[in-house]
C-alpha cells in the first residue's frame, strides 16, 4: 500500500508544480523553451506551454510556440488544430505565419504553405523570412520561376541575404530550360611564343529533370596552327545535397588541345551555405596526366569565396596549383564583379595544353578580374582579363596576357 501511495504522490508532484499559482505565463514559458530547446524534451514542454497558456490566453507567442512544439513532435493534428484556432482570432504575427508554413512546408503540402505565407506577406511585405520561406516552398514543387520571384523581392529588402543570394545563384540554372554561348580568348606572349593564341567556344546547355547537359564545340589557332574540340558536360543531381559533375573532350588536334580529357567530380551544398567538390582530371596527349581537385566555397552576403586545388603526383614529386575565387554580386545571379589570383596551371584553363611539356612543375602566378551583367534576365555577357608570370623554362620566365569575351541567350 504505501509503495503505491509513493508512486501516485511520485506522478502528481510535477503536476502540483505545474498548478502553483505563484508561477507566472513567462516563466513557465522560459522553461517550455528550456524543455524543448536544450533537452529535447517535448512532451514535457508542451505542458508547460500548456499550463502557461491556461494563466495567459491570449499570450499569442506561447501559443505559437506550442503548434511549433507539435509540429516538431510529429503530433501534426494538434499543431494544425492549435495553428487553425490562432487563425481564426486573426493572428497577424509574422512569426505565426512563419510557424504555420512551415509545417506545411515540411509536409509537402505546398499550396497550403504558399496560402499562408501569401496572407502572412500581406501584413509584413519587408519580412525576409517570409519571402524566404516562399521561395523555397515554390523550389521544392519545382515552380523555379516563382522561386526566383520570390528570391529577388528577398533581395530587393536585403541585398545583403547570404541564404538568398545562394539560392538565386543556384535558381538561375534552373529557370531557363536552354541556353546558347559564345566566347571568344586572346592570348599575348611576350617572351614563350611567338604567335598570339585565339580561342572560340560554342556552347549549347539543356536543363533537364536530373541536371543540366551541356554540348560544346572548341577551336583553337595556337602555335599558328589549327585545331577542333568537341566537350560534353553533365551535372546529374544524386541528392538536394549532391550532384556530379561528369566531363569527356575528344581532340584529333593533339598538342592544340589533349587527344581526350575525361573528368569527374562530386559536389555538396553543405549548410551554412558553403559549397564543396572533391573529384579529378584526366588529360592525354601521348601520356596520360592525372590531376585531383578539391575546392571550398562560402557565400557571404554580396560575397561568394572559393579556393581551388589540382594535385598532381608522379614519380619524383607533387606538383600543385592554387587558385582563390572572389566573387561580389551587384543585382542578380548574373550580375557580379570577379578577382581571382593562383599559382601553377589548371587544366580548366584554355592553357591546359601546356601540360604536354609539364611546364606545370615549373613556378607559374596569376591574378586577373571578370564583370559578368545580364540584360533583360536573358542575355549574359562576361568580359575578363588575366595575367601570367610563367617559368617556361628553369630560371627563365615570360609573361602571358588574355582577355575573353562571352555572350550566353538564356530561353
Amino acid at each position: 500500500m504505501k509503495k503505491r501511495l509513493g508512486f501516485l504522490l511520485l506522478i502528481l508532484f510535477p503536476l502540483t508544480l505545474f498548478s502553483q499559482q505563484d508561477v507566472s505565463a513567462d516563466e513557465l514559458f522560459a522553461q517550455a523553451r528550456t524543455a524543448a530547446f536544450e533537452k529535447k524534451d517535448y512532451p514535457t514542454s508542451i505542458a508547460l506551454a500548456k499550463e502557461a497558456i491556461k494563466k495567459a490566453p491570449e499570450y499569442t507567442e506561447i501559443a505559437v510556440f506550442l503548434g511549433r512544439v507539435y509540429t516538431w513532435n510529429e503530433d501534426l493534428a494538434a499543431a494544425r488544430e492549435v495553428f487553425s484556432e490562432l487563425e481564426r482570432k486573426e493572428v497577424k504575427d509574422e512569426d505565426f505565419f512563419l510557424a504555420y508554413a512551415s509545417l506545411e512546408y515540411w509536409n509537402d503540402n505546398y499550396t497550403k504553405a504558399v496560402e499562408i505565407l501569401d496572407k502572412g506577406l500581406g501584413y509584413h511585405p519587408k519580412s525576409e523570412a517570409l519571402w524566404h520561406l516562399k521561395a523555397k516552398v515554390h523550389n521544392s514543387s519545382g515552380n523555379y520561376a516563382l522561386a526566383e520571384e520570390a528570391v529577388n523581392a528577398l533581395l530587393q529588402i536585403n541585398p545583403g541575404n547570404t541564404e538568398g543570394r545562394e539560392m538565386l545563384v543556384r535558381l538561375s540554372d534552373l529557370t531557363s530550360k536552354n541556353a546558347v554561348g559564345i566566347t571568344y580568348g586572346f592570348s599575348h606572349f611576350d617572351r614563350q611564343f611567338a604567335d598570339d593564341w585565339h580561342m572560340v567556344g560554342i556552347s549549347y546547355k539543356r536543363v533537364t529533370p536530373i541536371g543540366s547537359v551541356i554540348l560544346r564545340g572548341n577551336y583553337a589557332n595556337k602555335f599558328a596552327e589549327d585545331g577542333t574540340q568537341i566537350e560534353l558536360e553533365a551535372y546529374p543531381k544524386i541528392s538536394p545535397t549532391f550532384y556530379l559533375y561528369i566531363g569527356a573532350a575528344y581532340s584529333n588536334d593533339v598538342g592544340i588541345f589533349p587527344k581526350y580529357r575525361t573528368g569527374v567530380s562530386l559536389n555538396a551544398n553543405l549548410p551554412k551555405s558553403f559549397e564543396a567538390e572533391i573529384g579529378y582530371r584526366q588529360l592525354h596527349f601521348t601520356d596520360d596526366i592525372w590531376l585531383y581537385t578539391a575546392s571550398i566555397g562560402k557565400y557571404y552576403k554580396n560575397f561568394w569565396f572559393n579556393l581551388r586545388t589540382y594535385i598532381t603526383p608522379d614519380r619524383e614529386n607533387i606538383s600543385h596549383s592554387y587558385t582563390g575565387t572572389v566573387r561580389y554580386y551587384t543585382k542578380g545571379a548574373e550580375d557580379y564583379f570577379t578577382v581571382q589570383a593562383g599559382t601553377g596551371i589548371s587544366p580548366e584553363e584554355n592553357r591546359s595544353n601546356l601540360l604536354v611539356n609539364e611546364t606545370f612543375k615549373l613556378k607559374t602566378y596569376k591574378i586577373g578580374a571578370g564583370y559578368n551583367f545580364s540584360v533583360k534576365r536573358t542575355n549574359i555577357f562576361s568580359v575578363s582579363a588575366m595575367y601570367f608570370n610563367q617559368e617556361y623554362r628553369p630560371n627563365e620566365k615570360g609573361n602571358q596576357f588574355d582577355i575573353t569575351f562571352g555572350y550566353t541567350k538564356k530561353f
